[in-house]
């Protein structure tokens, strides 16, 4: 578990990174929306395992996903872009406006955190034999 935590660790701290340049560095368009949507879904995911590194990767990736969402439903209230005139980081966290498309992107990118989570579990428990099922927990 140990092991699981810091890669989850090392690897949010990246997409931190990354994350932060596709939001700030990168002029707005379609893309770099999608990117950064698909990011923090990712981010999301990466968290839970840092903080819950024994749960199933199934529930991981629900939970991920039905934060993402709920952030994304709560725009619908104006409260994050009310917040943001007071804390110039909370868009980082709750974004700043409703995106249908949203909705699509992050079960998505979830799926694709859980696949990889699953592959580098295999490639660090088994030496890269398989053995990381989608559910287990590694």
């Amino acid at each position: 578990m140990r092991r699981r935590r810091v890669v989850a660790g090392s690897v949010l701290v990246a997409l931190v990174g990354v994350g932060l340049v596709v939001a700030r560095g990168l002029p707005d368009s379609v893309a770099t929306d999608v990117a950064g949507d698909a990011l923090y879904a990712v981010a999301a995911y990466t968290a839970l395992v840092l903080v819950w590194p024994r749960a199933r990767r199934v529930v991981l990736a629900a939970v991920a996903t039905g934060w993402c969402v709920a952030v994304e439903l709560l725009q619908l209230s104006g409260l994050p872009a009310d917040l943001a005139q007071h804390a110039p980081l909370v868009p980082l966290v709750l974004g700043s406006g409703f995106d249908p498309r949203d909705l699509a992107v992050y079960p998505l990118a979830v799926v694709v955190a859980l696949a990889v989570d699953a592959g580098v579990s295999g490639l660090l428990l088994h030496g890269g034999r398989g053995g990381a099922g989608v559910g287990r927990r590694e």
